[in-house]
């Protein structure tokens, strides 16, 4: 509640964020500039005058402010009764202060005689947020991203002694952006499991849709690099694009997987023969799948026309991300299924050892 501190505070904040580059029309919230008069008790010459504090405090609010009386009801509605001294707002203080008020002897005595006068400037207006007061420094970007201005700003409030009771926090459009982040990170989790989920009951397996879902990380090199190199940064169109992503990479595990076990299952192939042959049959289908998708964006990931450029970065991301997926998905995915099943191989094999001999024994 210390407005004078907190001032001093937004103040030196302001000094730390107005050289960082990028950032422009810097401003605080409070201003100082409006003259008050406090009007404050003397508790001693109450108490000599037989006024106590609440006397004194209720007659000023009632003559400035009004005092509720009763309540008048009509037609189901209550309006209340104040009781207050006529044009009070447009009195002088000076007028008001010479007014009295009757102690416990019921002698008069003059305002005057109890309080004193102190002349103050005060904010004009007061904000709250969750029952505190807080003081607001603004500011505008232009020329940077918001994480490379947010990055040198927080290395200068480095430097600045927060009081106690106070901190600075973080809002705005950055407050919004990280509360986006988070909600788009709980749908591309529940994205992934859902995916997991329709490719487990189709498979009628648990290991070949695991082997699937290796394609999706895979994808995250591809979105780096593309996002780097195009100079993009990584925002909520971005992470958009991210989750896209979780749907459409998988497609060409998906391709492969599914071969490799009807080639296993159909002609008896061997695994090793299996994972070969199944990657040569399906590199065109998968190769084309991918570049449709690709060159099918490319026209939004240039950022063309009105409003292109706030689109671009998800096309960019999911261009990025399946380009990386669609060339390390041909040696990965088989390298791990190859893992998978071998090791799959040698428990079926133990068990019908285990089977064997408890038949022998028997």
């Amino acid at each position: 509640y210390d407005l004078e501190t907190a001032e001093v505070l937004a103040r030196r904040v302001q000094s730390v964020v107005d050289p960082v580059n990028g950032v422009t029309d810097s401003k605080i919230s409070i201003d100082s500039g409006r003259p008050e008069e406090i009007i404050l008790i003397v508790r001693q010459k109450a108490a000599d005058m037989k006024l106590s504090v609440s006397q004194i405090s209720d007659m000023l609010k009632t003559i400035i402010s009004g005092t509720r009386a009763s309540n008048f009801r009509e037609a189901g509605d209550e309006i209340a009764i104040m009781v207050k001294l006529k044009d009070a707002e447009q009195m002088d203080l000076r007028d008001i202060l010479d007014l009295t008020i009757n102690n416990r002897d019921g002698n008069p005595v003059v305002l005057r005689n109890l309080v004193r006068i102190e002349q103050q400037t005060g904010p004009v207006t007061i904000e709250r947020k969750n029952q505190e007061r807080y003081v607001v420094v603004t500011a505008n970007i232009s020329g940077r991203d918001m994480g490379s201005i947010l990055s040198d700003i927080r290395e200068g409030l480095r430097s600045i002694p927060v009081p106690k009771d106070f901190s600075i926090v973080f809002g705005g459009d950055y407050g919004e952006q990280q509360k986006a982040f988070r909600e788009l990170l709980l749908s591309f989790i529940l994205a992934l499991i859902l995916v997991y989920m329709v490719m487990a009951s189709l498979y009628e397996s648990l290991r070949d849709p695991f082997v699937v879902m290796f394609s999706v990380p895979l994808a995250a090199i591809g979105v780096i690099v593309m996002l780097f190199l195009s100079g993009t940064t990584f925002n909520v169109q971005s992470y958009i694009g991210c989750i896209v992503l979780g749907g459409i990479v998988v497609n060409n595990a998906i391709l492969l997987v599914d071969h490799i076990n009807l080639l296993r299952r159909r002609d008896k192939m061997p695994l090793q023969q299996a994972i070969e042959e199944g990657g040569r049959r399906r590199l065109r289908p998968i190769l084309m799948t991918a570049l449709t998708t690709m060159l099918a964006l490319v026209p939004l990931a240039t950022g063309m026309g009105e409003g292109g450029e706030a689109q671009a970065p998800m096309a960019r991301a999911v261009i990025g991300g399946l380009m990386s997926s669609t060339l390390i998905t041909l040696i990965v995915i088989p390298t791990i299924y190859s893992v998978f099943a071998r090791k799959s191989e040698k428990v079926e094999q133990t068990r019908t050892k285990v089977h064997t001999v408890e038949g022998i024994a028997t």
